[in-house]
């Protein structure tokens, strides 16, 4: 089976940054850690399985070949080009996510 490469690009790290220290002021370091671990748990199956995820919603992204990996309440967008999975944004599916890119 081929391998892909994951890439998460930095303004997805910041945003993981962002979620992990909500849940962190919010709820505590456990939460924290635990949804965290869940959302980069998620995106390493995306190494194996890279269109398993649905085209994102947003008629622009989905024309663009974004797709949306949903892990919980929150959404990782990402796109696979050539061997390489890139991961642009992380957030609340109850965001207007699509703005991000704008």
């Amino acid at each position: 089976m081929n391998k892909f490469r994951l890439k998460i690009l930095l303004p997805a790290w910041q945003e993981l940054d962002e979620i992990a220290s909500y849940h962190f002021h919010v709820v505590g370091s456990a939460s924290a850690r635990k949804i965290t671990d869940k959302i980069l748990d998620a995106l390493s199956r995306l190494e194996d399985f890279p269109l398993s995820c649905p085209y994102a919603p947003d008629a622009e992204l989905r024309d663009a070949d974004y797709r949306m990996l949903v892990c919980g309440q929150y959404v990782c967008l990402y796109r696979l080009i050539g061997e390489v999975v890139y991961v642009y944004h992380i957030a609340n599916g109850a965001s207007k996510y699509s703005q991000l890119f704008k």
